[in-house]
């Protein structure tokens, strides 16, 4: 291949994503009948003695008393959103590690993120902030948030590029302002990351809005299972590039976990037999972008994704022999290219909806 055709290849390439990143959501009037916030789920702990307002008022010179005091915390925060002509089942969003409910918003470069766009096509959304994060922010547990700058890493580990550079054909605006933005999107991640809580939480917005379907993000892939397992209330599972960590059932034989480029691997999540069988009640698709290496590579940005794509195909297979439903789409083996680990946002997100939105039809969830 010559210069000049690999340059035209470049070039067309460049091309087809700016085509894809001016296709506009219709800019309608969203017609909306109902919209709010609330706390869901969580926990109340409360101090021995009795609170005394004179003595233990907020100048009180001997310092902070909790004595009889209580704390509220543990819960997720939710703000939703009810189209006028809305569809039987909402949308639930959860946001991954160090990110919010704003993950689901205006994309780092000003475009309609999900929550718009599935509000123009007439879905309920909830969007969430996961108990002790964002606005969500209060714990029932002390924990430390260390002053870490990393970004640099968490480039790589998103598959925006290697540090400086960008992958030549990713679906990331290049302009620096959408990077300022994209890194101050994220937020505090404590160290008290508890599954229980998680679950509790997002089970019992289950329990409030009823039937739902629950969309995924990344870290919130593995409680997002485990909710489901929870709770019979969660219809369908919409995961965007899941991590790890995925349940298996106890006392089947396994392939041995895939082991990373260093040799080392982690362990099954295992639950009990009964458990597990519910995820194969309700359908379930899991989207992965663009740029993950078929082998081991010394990319640590990369191999990551590699070892959790090919888990996610292990669980799915093993899902489906149990006699359910779970669909691996990995976006370039369909013809979708560049995509990063944030692919609900990069600039073919339209693109990435529309397969979304198909996949539900086909379901009958819509």
């Amino acid at each position: 291949m010559n210069i000049f055709t690999k340059c035209l290849i470049t070039w067309l390439g460049i091309a087809a994503l700016a085509f894809v990143a001016c296709r506009k959501s219709d800019h309608s009037k969203i017609i909306l009948v109902e919209q709010g916030s609330f706390a869901v789920g969580g926990k109340v702990i409360t101090i021995s003695g009795t609170f005394d307002p004179i003595k233990q008022g907020a100048y009180n010179p001997s310092g902070p008393d909790s004595k009889g005091q209580s704390l509220h915390g543990d819960h997720a925060y939710v703000f939703y959103q009810i189209p006028e002509k809305a569809r039987k089942l909402p949308l639930v969003f959860w946001h991954g590690y160090g990110q919010s409910s704003k993950t689901w918003e205006s994309t780092p470069d000003g475009r309609e993120g999900f929550q718009n766009i599935f509000l123009r096509r007439n879905y309920s959304v909830y969007l969430l902030d996961q108990p002790r994060r964002g606005k969500a922010g209060k714990s029932t547990v002390a924990s430390s948030l260390p002053l870490t700058p990393d970004e640099q890493l968490w480039f790589g580990i998103f598959r925006i590029g290697l540090w400086p550079d960008y992958y030549k054909n990713v679906a990331f605006p290049r302009d620096k302002e959408s990077l300022n933005q994209f890194f101050r999107q994220a937020v505090p991640s404590p160290d008290s990351f508890d599954n229980e809580v998680l679950t509790s939480a997002v089970s019992a917005l289950f329990e409030k809005i009823g039937n739902g379907i629950l969309v995924t993000h990344s870290a919130s892939g593995t409680p997002g299972w485990l909710t489901a397992v929870k709770n019979n209330k969660v219809r369908a599972i919409v995961s965007f590039e899941p991590g790890m960590n995925f349940p298996f059932p106890e006392g089947v034989e396994l392939p041995e976990p895939v082991a990373f480029n260093n040799g080392k691997s982690f362990p099954f999540m295992k639950i009990p037999p009964d458990a597990f069988d519910r995820l194969t009640k309700i359908p379930i698709v899991i989207y992965f972008g663009d740029n993950i290496p078929e082998k081991a590579t010394s990319n640590p940005g990369q191999d990551q994704w590699r070892v959790y794509l090919a888990t996610a195909r292990i669980w799915a297979k093993i899902i489906n022999s149990r006699g359910g439903d779970a669909t691996i789409v990995h976006l370039p083996e369909i013809g979708i290219k560049g995509n990063t680990h944030f692919l609900f946002a990069d600039m073919n997100n339209l693109e990435i909806a529309d397969q979304m939105s198909k996949w539900l039809k086909e379901k009958g969830l819509n």
